[in-house]
């Protein structure tokens, strides 16, 4: 059992599919955004690409899809561009979209005007256009639609359409029960009832040769010519049999693609012969064609189950892809005696070249092959287990004790190789015809992946961790000096020998030995590809034509010497390294003849045409302008006029493209906003930008391509102006001068008025506070006249009282006298006493005494009596001398003296006194006295 398992492997390894297919790019439906089967595809004079989508109309415009859902939200089964109009239909609908200035497409129906008319649950499966008239079929019926009387006619054949087309002569369809027909005035007729056509479904039809080319469905191809029937015979007749065929495509270089239910696609020469059988595991996304087209860059487009996929037919690149994984990833490849070895991480394949052949496995191999080298007429191989030498297919080890990267040939010997192994270099030998090891190199042990020999047989390695060593062999191949060791070193660094000169290479440049100073110096044109461009590998590879070949982000270089003066001239493919799947620093590149090249990736590998390096001068277009405002969704806007936008309408967004669709085509954009940059933008291959809060100006908006490094002759071009705010436009600010000039004038004149009435104001304040001051001093003055008022009146008082108490000590002391006098008893002094009593009484009752007294009353109480007897009218002068006294708040007992009464008499007088004023019980007369 063991033994016939590995004879199958074994099979499986010797023998393995290459054809060598065009590019195809993938589209799946998470990428697009729609439905997973597309019907039928067109294309517009833009070179937008149409499929009529499970979801609705699908656009794409070479950077964005845009998908258009159908006006009643069901399946567009067919599309066509006619024109300026897509005419489209789908379930029980029909009619046509225009793009509209804002680059949006808008619907017009046909069949509304026919809405009666059309059958239920009818469904439009093809449109084609013949002259004036566009014909929409479905299963049962043709409509003709003219598109300058906008009238439309309806054909009914007997039985169940099967296919319509048209050719240069008319329309043709099929029904499988009467045969084939022509549309004629409006009217089918019968153009051959054959029992192929009764019994075989016809696909689809062409002009040839004054006839038709008629494709059915599971019996092949047929021409028919006047009335006569004849069938095509291809090489692959025996599968197309086998095969159910849904669409086909007629080419313009006379090819026929047929499609198929389950089997991909066949391509087709006009000799019937087989160019291409491409199926699901050779690169398409899905093995059911559903519909084809070409394009105006002849790339084949189809419409499949799952997706779209676009064929590249005519692209220079050619790939072979192995969806196995039995080849593996390719590492080295040569064409040896025309035929081509792929060296893998599975070992060494080959088949011959140019030929339909399958790869097979060169038994012994099974490995990692890193190099294949021929020197001499012989095959050396580099392998994880040694080196081998090929000959006639066949491997032969003829070095196990190490593996080996890398062989580099002896200058002026040609009997050995040094070879670099993964300790060290070691050295091959010629003997007799027969290649055998010779010895080691001793004194270097370090894995030698890249090297180089000198013309004076100095050694250069490079290695990626410990930089770059050099050392000195002699004529024995015998290590001589010491090991010098130089510091360059970096991920994926390379050294190569191109033209008598070393180079080495790592991201922070090329560089070149010196090979007097033994140093190595940057060189400038070469370092210029690794700045320009994002580095991935510093692999340099020189081919048997002398050109240097390196890799970048973006794009593979090329190298060549200039016959008149030996600077190097640069040449640039536009293959981007995420496109090709090399393996980063294991880039290869073979050359297989002058201008064809083969580059090996990590599922099979590719081949390139230099010489049809040629791009067509593509236009590039604007395609969207969207305007928003903060915080709102954005709008679009027409991009055909020049464009007024408010002040703020100020975040716009251009996109742009160019409708290629190649997959190794990368076109990249650089933009230019004049009123906001001075210089254009970076190089990009983002198809859009986004300005945000644009000030109110005139901008000119332009926008250009390239593809490779060939710039486009156009540019799109768009201007428009974002207006100032109604507050800062020209007339408003006249108005804002004219208002500062008022306001200006009115405020000088508030402030004249202002400060006149101020310094009025200031004027009357300040005569105020004069007149307050005087009045304060006059006040003062007055106070102080009080005060002196009443000092006098105090004096006044005090002199009152001292003349009072005066009189009352001079009463009671003459009283004192008199009682002492009456008292004595001497008879003999009695005249005299008497005498002396006289006196005193004169003394005590005399007038002038109250006179005095009134006099300094008044002086000190002025008015007092005369206010108090015009109160009370009724009072003696006694009773007015008694208010005196009271008035001086005198006690009765200080009053009684000097009234010359006694005390009781005194208090009698106060009692009578009240009477007469008539003072009630509670009101206190000394208190109502001295209120007055």
């Amino acid at each position: 059992m063991s033994k016939y398992f590995y004879f199958i492997i074994s099979l499986f390894y010797c023998s393995l599919f290459a054809q060598e297919l065009p590019p195809i790019v993938k589209y799946q439906s998470t990428q697009y955004g729609a439905g997973n089967q597309n019907w039928m595809i067109s294309q517009d004079k833009n070179h937008f690409i149409y499929f009529a989508n499970n979801e609705g109309l699908l656009e794409y415009n070479g950077s964005v899809f845009t998908l258009f859902p159908s006006p009643n939200e069901t399946i567009v089964r067919s599309v066509k561009v006619i024109d300026d109009k897509i005419y489209t239909g789908c379930y029980m609908e029909f009619g046509y979209w225009k793009r509209q200035a804002t680059g949006d497409l808008m619907y017009q129906s046909i069949s509304k005007s026919i809405k009666n008319k059309i059958l239920d649950d009818e469904q439009f499966w093809n449109i084609l256009d013949f002259e004036q008239w566009v014909v929409f079929q479905s299963l049962n019926r043709i409509y003709i639609y003219d598109t300058k009387t906008a009238k439309i006619t309806i054909i009914q054949p007997s039985s169940t359409i099967s296919k319509s087309f048209c050719t240069v002569n008319g329309i043709f369809f099929q029904t499988l029960t009467d045969g084939l027909f022509e549309i004629e005035n409006g009217h089918s007729k019968l153009v051959s009832n054959n029992k192929i056509f009764l019994n075989n479904r016809i696909v689809n039809g062409f002009d040839i040769e004054g006839g038709l080319l008629l494709q059915t469905q599971f019996n092949g191809m047929y021409k028919l010519i006047n009335a006569t029937l004849s069938k095509i015979v291809t090489d692959v007749d025996a599968e197309l049999n086998e095969s159910n065929i849904y669409s086909t495509q007629l080419l313009a270089d006379g090819s026929l693609v047929l499609g198929t239910v389950s089997a991909g696609i066949y391509i087709l020469s006009k000799q019937g012969k087989l160019i291409y059988h491409i199926t699901q595991n050779k690169g398409l996304s899905n093995n059911t064609a559903l519909s084809l087209f070409e394009d105006f860059d002849k790339n084949l487009w189809i419409g499949l189950d799952n997706g779209i996929n676009c064929i590249n037919l005519k692209s220079p690149v050619k790939s072979f892809f192995d969806d196995t994984g039995v080849l593996g990833t390719v590492y080295t490849s040569i064409l040896h005696n025309n035929i081509l070895y792929i060296g893998t991480n599975q070992g060494l394949f080959y088949k011959k070249y140019n030929s339909q052949n399958d790869f097979k496995f060169v038994e012994g191999t099974k490995g990692q092959v890193w190099s294949l080298f021929q020197y001499n007429g012989t095959l050396f191989c580099g392998h994880d287990s040694g080196t081998f030498v090929i000959e006639s297919n066949v491997a032969k080890n003829i070095f196990k004790q190490s593996g080996t990267w890398k062989f580099c040939s002896i200058p002026g010997n040609n009997k050995v190789l040094l070879q670099g192994n993964y300790f060290g270099i070691s050295v091959l030998e010629n003997i007799n015809g027969s290649w055998f090891f010779k010895s080691k190199i001793k004194g270097f042990n370090y894995s030698t992946k890249y090297f180089e020999v000198s013309n004076d047989l100095k050694v250069y390695v490079s290695h990626e961790y410990k930089g770059v060593f050099s050392f000195q062999l002699n004529a024995k191949l015998q290590k001589t000096s010491a090991l010098i060791q130089i510091p360059l070193k970096g991920k994926n660094a390379c050294l190569s020998k191109f033209n008598n000169c070393i180079y080495y290479a790592n991201k922070e440049g090329i560089f070149k030995l010196n090979s007097k100073t033994q140093k190595f110096h940057k060189e400038r044109i070469l370092s210029a590809v690794l700045e320009a461009d994002d580095y991935t590998s510093g692999k340099l590879i020189v081919d048997s034509s002398n050109k240097l070949w390196m890799f970048s982000k973006n794009y593979i270089h090329y190298f060549t010497l200039s016959k008149l003066n030996y600077q190097l001239k640069q040449n640039a493919i536009p293959i981007p390294a995420a496109l090709t799947n090399s393996m980063l620093g294991y880039e290869n590149i073979s050359q297989l003849s002058n201008s064809i090249y083969l580059i090996g990736t990590t599922d099979g590998y590719y081949t390139i045409n230099i010489s049809d390096l040629s791009f067509k001068n593509y236009s590039i277009s604007i395609s969207n302008l969207a305007v928003n405002e903060l915080n709102e969704k954005p709008r679009n806007f027409s991009f055909v006029n020049n464009g007024v936008f408010k002040y703020n309408q100020n975040n716009i967004a251009f996109s742009y493209t160019v409708p290629e669709y190649d997959k190794y085509i990368n076109a990249e954009y650089q933009y230019l906003l004049e009123g906001f940059q001075e210089q254009w933008s970076e190089w990009s291959s983002k198809p859009t930008i986004n300005f945000k809060n644009l000030p109110p100006n005139e901008y000119v908006f332009k926008v250009r391509a390239r593809i490779a490094n060939s710039n486009l002759e156009n540019k799109a071009v768009y201007k428009f102006t974002i207006s100032k705010p109604w507050y800062a436009t020209t007339f408003i600010k006249i108005v804002y001068f004219l208002l500062a000039l008022f306001m200006g004038f009115y405020i000088n004149n508030t402030y004249k008025n202002f400060y006149s009435k101020q310094e009025g104001k200031l004027i009357d304040e300040n005569n105020l506070l004069l007149e307050i001051k005087e009045l304060e001093n006059n006040q003062q003055i007055m106070k102080l006249k009080n005060e002196q008022l009443l000092q006098d009146v105090d004096s006044k008082s005090r002199e009152l009282a001292v003349s009072n108490m005066s009189l009352i000590n001079k009463n009671e002391l003459l009283a004192i006298i008199k009682d002492d006098l009456k008292k004595s008893n001497n008879d003999n002094g009695l005249n005299s006493i008497k005498s002396v009593i006289s006196v005193i009484n004169k003394n005590i009752n005399q007038s002038d005494s109250w006179t005095a007294f009134k006099e300094a009353f008044d002086n000190a109480d002025k008015d007092f009596l005369k206010k108090i007897k015009n109160e009370h009218p009724l009072l003696t002068p006694n009773d007015l001398r008694m208010c005196a006294y009271l008035r001086l708040n005198l006690s009765s007992k200080e009053i009684a003296p000097l009234l010359n009464i006694s005390v009781r008499s005194v208090e009698i007088k106060r009692y009578r006194l009240r009477k007469k004023m008539e003072l009630q019980h509670e009101q206190g007369l000394v208190e109502y006295i001295l209120n007055i």
